[in-house]
């Protein structure tokens, strides 16, 4: 077989393995992995001294969200730049329920529509929920979007006031129907009627507490309450329940509770609640940049969070990336609830985790592959075509030097945020080279591939007939 490209001489790693390998693309595909692969005329691009691994797969970020007032800074073209520059192939963003669509197909059609062209990397879309009482016939609904390959859901515990909370009722229905039909429900989990008093009673004291109120406001049980109710209503159904970003180390302790009695439920955590802590909120310059929804907590959350990521109770690391410049943030006039809630984070992914967690001797390289890469592919339906490095998988991969680091400075970064969470910090894991499809999108560095290259996804259901049912990568240890 002749080969378009091979990348040479690397280290090759996977969720379970690491070897020195050659890696031969052809029509976007991994063809063959061996040693001395003949190039007969392929563009070989060197590797020596490189670590390979199947790129990033970010299953949580929003690009051009209109939320707050404002629309988030990186849209999908830069967005997705932003990831191929961290290492990240393949993104998951969100549609919206239009507040006159009675169908969930029609906000992912229509969110398909603003991606259009844009995207530089693959993609696909979580159907978000913001009034499931609406939905005529809600069991056909979930049909159509697992025939259009949308196989999840995004229901949110908060935001009554807006319209888009779901009660425990909707949530139970939803778990209910996505057993039978193989679908994945997503849930932002948090207790609102008591949050919204808290918030009101800190609201009063808005001039003095700055943006400390909004770390008053949403103490750890907010979160652990809901999570708690989340995982009691998937025990009850045995619908599949994905919890997203999880922020403290009481909910990663309810989750390991749930996993052994084998409720059917999984959790990420995004590596602002790994890095940082809520002492950032006391600064009375840049406390509100950091703000999120859920926010910072508490050292002791970090640890137990990397704890969780170390034993395998929590399955993935996504970033939530959603990007809002100082001007936006500083839009707030010292009202904290005024804050556009979100972070710039995708370009980051992989080198905070990589930096902090194998390099820190958290865990070991495997183990790094299966939290930003294999687990979110199993868990959405992507795998084995991401998160792996397998004959018949797409070429999606990233090569960093492992002993290369840089200081993190928004100034360098591709999102046209201006400002980084994780300004000053040293980090290494970014890719020297990253493929898409097997094309190079990052070379040496810096950004080259073509903006519209990405592709919309068309993702299986959770537990696919045609294949095993998605065994996660039990936790290694090793480099």
């Amino acid at each position: 077989m002749s080969f378009d490209r091979i990348v040479k001489g690397g280290k090759v790693f996977t969720a379970d393995d690491s070897r020195e390998a050659d890696v031969a693309i052809k029509d976007g595909k991994i063809a063959a992995i061996g040693k001395n692969l003949p190039a007969d005329g392929a563009e070989v691009l060197d590797a020596s001294g490189l670590w390979v691994i199947p790129g990033g797969v970010d299953v949580h970020v929003h690009f051009q969200l209109r939320v707050a007032g404002t629309v988030s800074a990186d849209d999908f073209e830069n967005g997705t730049k932003s990831a191929a520059c961290g290492g990240v192939t393949t993104v998951v963003d969100f549609s919206t329920q239009g507040p006159r669509d009675d169908t969930l197909l029609a906000g992912v059609e229509a969110r398909l529509k603003e991606a259009e062209g844009k995207a530089c990397v693959d993609f696909g879309l979580h159907a978000g929920i913001s009034a499931y009482k609406r939905l005529k016939d809600p069991a056909a609904d979930l049909r159509r979007l697992l025939d259009f390959g949308v196989p999840s859901v995004k229901m949110f515990m908060i935001y009554e006031q807006e319209g888009w909370q779901s009660d425990d009722a909707d949530i139970f229905s939803a778990l209910r129907l996505a057993r039978g039909l193989g679908a994945t429900v997503c849930v932002h989990a948090e207790s609102e009627r008591v949050m919204n008093l808290l918030i009101a009673e800190h609201r009063a004291q808005k001039e003095r507490l700055g943006a400390w109120a909004h770390a008053l406001s949403r103490p750890n049980f907010i979160e652990e309450e809901a999570v708690q109710r989340a995982l009691k209503w998937a025990e009850a159904t045995g619908g599949h329940l994905y919890v997203v970003h999880l922020s403290t180390g009481g909910g990663a302790d309810l989750f390991k509770q749930a996993q052994a009695r084998g409720v059917n439920a999984h959790v990420e955590t995004c590596p602002q609640y790994l890095l940082l802590n809520d002492e950032v909120f006391k600064d009375k310059k840049t406390g509100h940049w950091y703000a999120t929804c859920p926010q910072i907590k508490k050292k002791a959350d970090n640890e137990r969070l990397w704890q969780g990521l170390a034993d395998g109770t929590i399955a993935v690391v996504s970033t939530d990336t959603c990007p809002f410049t100082t001007k936006q943030k500083d839009a707030w006039n010292g009202d904290f609830t005024k804050i556009p809630y979100g972070l710039p984070g995708v370009e980051t992914l992989l080198p905070a985790l990589y930096t902090f967690g194998v390099k820190a001797g958290r865990f070991g390289m495997n183990h790094f592959v299966s939290l930003i890469s294999t687990n979110p592919a199993k868990l959405m339906g992507l795998y084995p075509q991401k998160g792996a490095i397998a004959v018949g998988s797409d070429a999606d991969l990233a090569m960093f030097d492992p002993d290369a680091v840089r200081t993190i400075d928004s100034k360098e970064l591709v999102s046209r945020c201006d400002w980084s969470p994780y300004q000053g910090l040293t980090m290494g894991g970014f890719p020297v080279h990253t493929l898409s499809r097997g094309e190079p999108v990052v070379r040496n560095g810096k950004f080259v591939g073509p903006k519209g290259h990405g592709r919309f996804l068309k993702r299986r259901p959770f537990g696919w007939k045609d294949l095993p049912e998605p065994r996660l990568v039990p936790p290694s240890g090793g480099r």
